[in-house]
Parts: C-alpha cells; sequence; structure tokens
C-alpha cells in the first residue's frame, strides 16, 4: 500500500501570538520574526522532495508557505479547510478577557468540552477535528507514493497530532506547537500515523511555543 508522507508547520510568529490574543479566522499577518521563521523553514527543507503544498488561505499561514514554495519550487495551493478553528465573538481577545466576560464558557473551553460550539459562528473541538480529517484525507489521498507540505495553524496541528496517535480531545497537550517547527507524519488511507515532531533545529533557540493559535 502506498503511503502520503506529510510535513507539516505551523506558521510562523505574529505580534498576535507575542500578545497571547486569539486569532482564529482573523488574517493577522506574520511579524519580522515569523517572516524569519518561514525563511529557516525552506532552507531547512531545500533538499527535501516536495510534491505540493497546501495552505491554510489565511495570510500567516499562506506567506509562510509562500517562502517555502520559492524554495522548493513546488506548487502552492490555498485550503480553507485547513484555517485554524473559529473561535467567534471571543477572536480578538486574550483568554484572560474571555475568562472576565464569559466565565462558564471560558470553563468549558479550557476543560476541552468537545462539543461545545463557541458562540458567535465558532467551532466545537469535534467540528475541528472532523473538518481537518476531511482535509487531509482528501489532500493526502491525491499524492499516494509522494511527500507534501500543509501550512496552517496551532489548533491544526494539535488536530494533526491527536489524530495521528489516537489521542481523545479532551487529553491533556504534552506536545509542543512551536511556530514554523516541523512535524512529520504518514498517511494511509487507514488514517495518520506520527513519525517526528517539532523539530526546531533550524530555529533560534529562543523560539517561541505559543499557546494561541
Amino acid at each position: 500500500m502506498h503511503v502520503t508522507r506529510i510535513i507539516a508547520i505551523r506558521h510562523g510568529e505574529t505580534t498576535w501570538n507575542v500578545d497571547g490574543r486569539i486569532q482564529g479566522h482573523l488574517d493577522v499577518p506574520l511579524n519580522n520574526t515569523g517572516l524569519w521563521q518561514a525563511e529557516q523553514a525552506a532552507r531547512a527543507l531545500v533538499h527535501e522532495p516536495i510534491a505540493a503544498i497546501y495552505s491554510s488561505d489565511l495570510q500567516r499561514a499562506y506567506a509562510t508557505a509562500q517562502a517555502l514554495a520559492r524554495t522548493a519550487q513546488a506548487e502552492l495551493h490555498a485550503e480553507p479547510e485547513l484555517r485554524e478553528r473559529c473561535f467567534g465573538q471571543f477572536q480578538g481577545h486574550t483568554f484572560k478577557e474571555v475568562e472576565l466576560s464569559h466565565p462558564e464558557a471560558a470553563q468549558r473551553w479550557r476543560t476541552r468540552d468537545p462539543e461545545y460550539v463557541l458562540p458567535g459562528g465558532g467551532e466545537s473541538l469535534a467540528m475541528l477535528r472532523a473538518r481537518i480529517a476531511r482535509a487531509v484525507d482528501r489532500i493526502a489521498s491525491r499524492h499516494e507514493g509522494q511527500q507534501i507540505v500543509l501550512v496552517a495553524h496551532g489548533g491544526v496541528m494539535d488536530t494533526l497530532y491527536r489524530l495521528a496517535t489516537r489521542q481523545d480531545l479532551q487529553a491533556p497537550r504534552t506536545w509542543e506547537l512551536t511556530n514554523a517547527a516541523i512535524n512529520r507524519l504518514l498517511w494511509t488511507p487507514e488514517g495518520l500515523s506520527l513519525v517526528g515532531w517539532a523539530d526546531t533545529a533550524h530555529l533560534s533557540p529562543d523560539s517561541r511555543d505559543e499557546i494561541h493559535s
């Protein structure tokens, strides 16, 4: 059975990552550190065979992917299904602000209630997982026997890790979601498996692992 090798990369840093501000579907650009991280990731993969690059259409991910595409000379595809979780009315706020204004919602969020739909058009964790699983199956099935790159967001990386390791949505996170880290997975029609995670050798020691994506 052919497999698809996947390199999954979270976007480079933004000022909202630094501030702990919830981005979700809001279109926040990379800051200077994020632009540098994107270039470093591209250099780290310069000798990798890459059949195609698929990126969230939000600019912080797409700009990261553009740096990779220039170096790899691979075709770049914008994929809205690879967007971050939609956080509804909480987008643009810090979690502390959400705790103060909506304590019940903050509690359900903190305990990772998988069915809790964030107010204001947001998504639940279960909805996010279904969306990402569907997107990965659709994309990876096009590239059996090849290697592709997926560029997305912290919530997407977390979902990929859980899918690959068969961990529950409510399991405490013990893995890193570092900006511009290189993560490796294998896909078959049976699902994802983990090869390597959070490779940051190409980044400076002070690279951040932000909790807000």
